[in-house]
């Protein structure tokens, strides 16, 4: 398919965060966008700020006139929309050219040079710190992030189309439509069982994706992990590895010796050795690619992060609170461990809302044991998403594993109050689901409050 000859791009799901992304994208390269959310969001919100038309209720009766040429239109739609949907149903009934978002994706890049994050975990924070090494290192590159950047204030950095900075997504094996020229994989740890049945499968999934890479390409995986590439590693014997790491003020400061040189004195703003190790890839790639390792060095100092990965919201004598995305038990470990690093006397409080039924049931024990770390735990129900209850599986059943005195399970209407109770100087709210809507009303509580 030649995107050249399309006018319009419909997006069926427009608010999703990859989503917006490609209709920023198709926006900025002059094509009409438009598109059906279920929901009002503050990514709709920007959307429609850019003379996007979104529109909320699922009917045929919203679609816009000049979307009535099938030639020339192009309608996207995400695996999330469910097969009842009219509008979607219309579409392929009456023959346009209807995709899955990482479809289109694929077709953006195929003539691009390729620089695509895989992993089940770091894939955001890694692309976006890659994404602007490259913008400040003035590659002419485009960015398709799956987090809202800070530096950027936007889910996509566009600075020219020479080259692509992509998130690989294993989930429905999105990532099988991408042939990048370089990749990394971040990690492997089982997650969206749901889709894959079992680890091997999502294993085997990771092992598909490596052979996709074109022809002289460079594979890049964390060391440790069961295929072969260039490895990198946190203080190892790693082809990239981070060495002499220092903590001053909150900042990592730590050199980066390559297979051929050793690159002093990198300054890196965010916490936590997965931080650290997300921002290794990103610059062993930008190395590989060729930018110059000063240039590399002022831009890393430079990178501020995603929204919603370890987002400093409060930082005060009195109180912190930190939100995270962090959704899989090896996140929230992630998170801990961070937490304990910049505040090692500091109590600590968790709320978690768990993402998916299925994500539940099938880590239960895992995500009992992170969440046991931390000094006190409040649950909120488990967020659905796109799934239907699994009879048994609550947020009930994981507070009774959580081994803690200082737990409970709380409705999402009781949650600032309960907050307000608790002694601990650090609150941590975390999880992928709407938690996220409450992240404002947290934070003005609590500034009340001290």
């Amino acid at each position: 398919m030649n995107l050249d000859t399309i006018n319009n791009v419909y997006f069926i799901g427009i608010g999703g965060i990859g989503m917006s992304a490609l209709a920023r994208y198709f926006h900025a390269n002059n094509k009409f966008v438009s598109g059906y959310d279920k929901n009002k969001s503050e990514i709709t919100d920007g959307l429609i700020e850019l003379g996007v038309p979104v529109h909320f209720d699922d009917s045929i009766a919203n679609i816009d006139s000049r979307l009535l040429n099938t030639n020339n239109t192009l309608v996207v739609y995400t695996p999330a929309v469910p097969k009842d949907h009219m509008e979607l149903a219309y579409f392929n009934n009456n023959h346009y050219t209807v995709m899955k978002r990482a479809a289109v994706l694929g077709l953006i890049t195929e003539n691009t040079n390729c620089l695509a994050v895989a992993g089940t975990h770091g894939k955001t924070t890694t692309t976006s710190i890659l994404g602007h090494l490259l913008n400040v290192c003035n590659v002419p590159v485009t960015a398709f992030l799956g987090g809202i950047s800070e530096n950027y204030q936007s889910n996509l950095i566009i600075n020219g189309t020479d080259v692509t900075v992509v998130e690989a997504d294993e989930f429905d094996r999105s990532f099988l439509t991408l042939s990048p020229n370089i990749a990394c994989i971040t990690s492997m740890d089982a997650d969206h069982l749901d889709i894959y049945g079992d680890a091997s499968e999502l294993e085997k999934s990771f092992i598909d994706f490596a052979n996709k890479i074109k022809k002289n390409g460079k594979l890049f995986v964390r060391n440790g992990l069961p295929i072969k590439g260039i490895t990198y590693g946190i203080e190892d014997d790693s082809d990239y590895t981070v060495k002499n790491i220092k903590i001053k003020n909150g900042t990592y400061v730590f050199d980066v010796r390559t297979p051929e040189t050793t690159i002093e004195n990198f300054k890196f703003n965010l916490p936590g050795r997965h931080n650290l190790s997300n921002a290794l890839i990103a610059l062993a790639m930008a190395v590989e690619f060729g930018c110059p390792h000063q240039q590399l060095a002022k831009a890393l100092a430079s990178y501020i992060g995603v929204k919603r990965r370890f987002s400093y919201h409060i930082k005060t004598d009195d109180v912190v609170y930190i939100d995270d995305y962090a959704h899989h038990p090896e996140e929230i470990k992630a998170v801990h461990q961070a937490v304990r690093e910049m505040y090692p006397e500091s109590r600590v409080l968790a709320v978690f809302q768990p993402h998916l039924f299925s994500r539940t049931r099938d880590f239960i024990d895992e995500f009992a044991k992170s969440l046991s770390s931390f000094d006190e735990v409040i649950l909120l129900d488990i967020y659905p998403a796109r799934e239907l209850p699994i009879p048994g599986v609550t947020s009930q059943l994981l507070l009774d594993k959580i081994e803690n005195n200082h737990k409970q399970l709380v409705e999402k209407s009781d949650l600032i109050s309960k907050i307000k109770e608790s002694q601990a100087k650090i609150v941590l709210t975390i999880g992928a689901g709407d938690i996220g809507e409450e992240v404002k009303h947290i934070k003005k509580a609590l500034l009340r409050a001290s």
